[in-house]
């Protein structure tokens, strides 16, 4: 059956291509951690159940194309299985309070939390070809340099290497079922590798573009909103990350997503030196 398609409006004839390939690294993800499971890998369960939880939801939103007021909860929902299954140290490492033991409460309250910032912020950075694809591919190689729960992240790491490099040159969209599923990932596997810190830091960008979208829309009731001239994509006001970078200023879709993308590099990159260098 073929993939619904969806308009690329930041391309000047405004083609449709295939949508919601993220479906793809759901199913492919989750077979391969099932089977690890099987193995008796530590961790493949919860991972594989935050995974299908996230790309359920992410299905969810692309057929009903939920408001944010509701779909902002959903990922609650991802964070299930680490409660349930009780994933995850409760004693966190913080880089400035040192370790915090949080009791049940790392469970009911920091470990749900965690999910629902990533998976949201996550979500919340897109729009043009390669971003929801190539930053959380960037953030995923950063874990594997330094996680000893690599093995977890290898074959989704590739499966979504692979959709970055047809996303980026816009031949496919991988939809909500594709950033949902990959702020997941990233969010409980942080938590199943207890590098929570490393996830923050790492993550920085994502944060960032959140925070300045929700001010904006809560205080101004103001949206982000890029335009095309010719191909070349600007904006005329500062309301997101891509828009702080466009502001009055014409670029091309690609040199965009290359410049973020090159922050998550640094910010990666930053979380990685944290983690060898603080205890």
């Amino acid at each position: 059956m073929p993939f619904p398609k969806a308009i690329d409006y930041h391309k000047p004839n405004k083609p449709e291509i295939p949508n919601g390939l993220g479906i793809i690294y759901v199913l492919t993800s989750t077979i391969y951690l099932f089977f690890l499971h099987f193995l008796d890998f530590k961790g493949a369960l919860p991972l594989a159940s935050c995974v299908l939880f996230g790309g359920f939801m992410g299905l969810v939103d692309d057929w009903l194309n939920l408001r944010w007021r509701y779909k902002a909860f959903l990922p609650i929902f991802a964070s299930i299985p680490l409660i349930a299954l009780r994933e995850g140290e409760t004693v966190m490492s913080t880089y400035i309070f040192g370790k915090i033991d949080f009791g049940i409460y790392y469970y009911l309250v920091i470990a749900p939390l965690i999910v629902t910032v990533i998976t949201n912020s996550v979500n919340m950075l897109g729009g043009l070809n390669g971003l929801e694809t190539i930053c959380p591919l960037i953030i995923i190689i950063g874990f594997i340099l330094i996680s000893q729960e690599r093995i977890l992240l290898l074959v989704p790491a590739l499966v979504l290497l692979l959709l970055a490099f047809y996303n980026y040159r816009g031949k496919i969209f991988v939809g909500n079922v594709g950033s949902f599923s990959f702020g997941t990932t990233l969010a409980a596997y942080a938590i199943i590798a207890n590098i929570e810190q490393t996830l923050l830091i790492s993550t920085v960008p994502y944060v960032f573009n959140s925070t300045i979208i929700l001010l904006n829309h809560f205080l101004y009731r103001r949206r982000a909103q890029i335009l095309s001239d010719g191909g070349k994509l600007f904006s005329k006001h500062r309301r997101s990350l891509i828009t702080i970078i466009t502001y009055k200023r014409k670029m091309t879709e690609r040199q965009v997503v290359n410049i973020v993308a090159t922050l998550f590099i640094i910010s990666t990159s930053l979380a990685i030196l944290a983690y060898v260098i603080l205890p």
